[in-house]
């Protein structure tokens, strides 16, 4: 998607798999708990999960599957188990994550996070690397009714940091997160990853490899008043 780019007044993350690579854990966690039920994680299937709250998409996966024995809440509690036991050697920062942050501080401008996940995994995973007390505005999957991609948690993200949706530059790795931010009028960067690359994101303003890619350097970069 191509448009004049708008003057950018705040950054808001997405968390899963945008800041940390925990796509790649729970891509792990879900093909081990699958195939104790004698299933597989599909690419279908892993696009149907990904971005959405859990409740959402484990149901996504017991539909899918027709895991009649099994229910949202133990596949959850089942997932977050195997999580913890792989995160503990495994769990890092996405390339180039820090260097955005410091650049987008440098710039004074205000940064949040809009998960699909719950408020205690968010300020649990952003405790593990200090990050928590960096960011203006944290947005959970209680915070709102609708999950991606839905735009209400974007819209609330904008509401609270009182700036337009489309002043908001949102950083996006899963098509429903793309989504949800191109509904809610933001300016959507996506970037994905290698479980998410094969999805559409012509629908994003704009598509990187990286976090710090240069032209997401520019975007935040606030530019001094032009001289009469």
């Amino acid at each position: 998607m191509t448009q004049p780019p708008p003057e950018i007044q705040a950054v808001v993350f997405d968390l899963d798999g945008l800041m940390f690579n925990t796509e790649d854990i729970f891509n792990e966690v879900g093909h081990t708990v699958l195939r104790r039920r004698g299933r597989e994680l599909t690419s279908e299937l892993l696009s149907l999960m990904m971005g959405r709250r859990a409740p959402e998409a484990m149901q996504a996966c017991i539909d899918y599957h027709r895991l009649h024995d099994d229910t949202v809440e133990g596949l959850i509690h089942e997932t977050r188990v195997l999580f913890e036991e792989l995160a503990t050697d495994r769990l890092e920062p996405m390339p180039g994550l820090h260097r955005l942050l410091d650049e987008i501080e440098r710039g004074g401008l205000p940064k949040g996070v809009a998960t699909s996940s719950g408020r205690r995994y968010l300020e649990g995973m952003l405790g593990r690397f200090e990050l928590l007390d960096r960011f203006h505005l944290t947005l959970a999957a209680e915070d709102v009714t609708h999950g991606k991609p839905h735009p209400e948690i974007y819209l609330k993200a904008a509401q609270k940091l009182q700036i337009e949706p489309r002043q908001m530059l949102v950083l996006e790795d899963s098509h429903a997160g793309t989504s949800a931010a191109v509904a809610a009028g933001a300016f959507a960067v996506s970037v994905p990853t290698r479980h998410t690359r094969h999805l559409d994101y012509s629908h994003a303003h704009l598509v990187v490899e990286r976090l710090d890619d240069p032209r997401v350097l520019h975007h935040v970069r606030r530019r001094e008043p032009e001289r009469s």
